[in-house]
């Protein structure tokens, strides 16, 4: 009898064992439901829908100027949650076409736009409009294309302060021009406001433009080809006005070559490291400053905003050949050797160190 009992006791004990981890087993498995809660799911799946996503279809990044612009935007863009698809065309229509095509492919939210050329460029807003994308013209304006923002600088200012630059040193004298590239809107602008301040002397005779032209896709070596050829004819050159300070820098190359470098005056703009160089040292008279990050973070607030549904206020209209288009207009400002400090160093766009490396530390500016 008593082996018996002990035999049920036994059996039971492993019963009661059995039961025991069931029911911890059970516990595990309800905890563990509780913790993946469908509210919890609903959240990260309400995270990834609102996840903001802009295409940014740049020309060219073979200018200083055009880093600073993706650097700037791209990080503000990250800091507002959204990301930035980045396609280079590398001044190629055909191929940021295809990027263009691409960056909708991905479902992007906003199409930031920089175009190679503003006629063509046309197609590809279409297209981002038929599939109900936004976009911004960035820097140069989309032709006929009713862009939803253009966010640039006054450009017709910028060749105004070209202009007034120039004249400030030779009132009189023979012009050549370096106009920008012919496929980018804002060679013509430039244009306009240089040759506003110009026309007044070339009507009465101080003025004469021996040569003009415009610089393919804003080339260093097509500008410095074009002077060459200029140059080796010897003509008599008071002042050159050039569309950016890479076209500049070409004029300067050849006119150093020629002994000239510093007797004729150069004007560029865009403020880049070696155009400010130049200008402290003496071998170009002016360059034109647009605060690039002023344009960039506003470029990337505006693309967060019009994909979140907000409206954006711009501060002026253009007309784009059919339509007038909301235009986000920055102001420039003409740098010299007088004010450098004041604009370019006191605004951290270079260092103090970078822009007077070549001149003598003696004749650096105190303040």
């Amino acid at each position: 009898m008593s082996k018996g009992r002990n035999s049920q006791q036994a059996v039971q004990a492993v019963l009661w064992r059995l039961m025991l981890l069931a029911a911890v087993l059970l516990s595990v498995a309800m905890l563990w439901g509780c913790g993946k809660s469908p509210e919890k799911e609903a959240d990260t799946k309400t995270s990834d829908e609102d996840k903001i996503v802009i295409g940014f279809s740049m020309d060219t990044l073979v200018h200083e100027r055009w880093l600073r612009d993706r650097d700037i935007f791209v990080a503000k863009a990250k800091e507002l949650g959204a990301e930035v698809i980045l396609q280079i065309a590398y001044s190629d229509s055909q191929e940021q076409e295809k990027q263009v095509q691409y960056l909708l492919d991905q479902g992007i939210d906003v199409l930031v736009l920089v175009p190679h050329d503003a006629v063509s460029a046309a197609g590809m807003v279409k297209k981002a409009k038929d599939k109900g994308v936004k976009v911004i013209s960035y820097d140069r304006l989309v032709k006929n294309a009713n862009v939803d923002l253009y966010l640039s600088f006054d450009n017709t200012k910028v060749g105004e302060l070209m202009g007034e630059a120039a004249i400030a040193k030779r009132p009189q004298g023979n012009y050549l021009l370096l106009n920008g590239s012919e496929s980018d809107n804002n060679s013509a602008m430039f244009r306009e406001g240089y040759m506003s301040l110009l026309d007044q002397g070339i009507q009465e005779g101080s003025i004469k433009i021996v040569g003009e032209t415009w610089i393919k896709d804003w080339l260093y070596e097509n500008a410095l080809a074009y002077m060459e050829d200029v140059m080796d004819q010897n003509p008599q050159i008071d002042a050159i006005i050039a569309g950016n300070d890479t076209l500049a820098g070409a004029a300067v190359h050849v006119l150093t070559e020629k002994r000239l470098a510093g007797k004729v005056i150069v004007v560029g703009h865009d403020a880049d490291l070696d155009g400010c160089q130049r200008v402290v040292e003496g071998t170009q008279s002016a360059t034109v400053y647009k605060p690039i990050d002023i344009e960039a973070t506003k470029g990337a607030e505006f693309a967060v905003a019009m994909a979140r549904g907000r409206m954006v206020k711009a501060n002026d209209t253009i007309n784009d050949g059919r339509f007038d288009v909301p235009y986000y207009k920055i102001e420039p400002l003409l740098v010299t050797k007088d004010n450098m400090m004041s604009t370019i160093i006191k605004d951290k766009f270079h260092s103090m160190e970078d822009v007077y490396m070549n001149v003598p530390k003696d004749d650096w500016p105190t303040k």
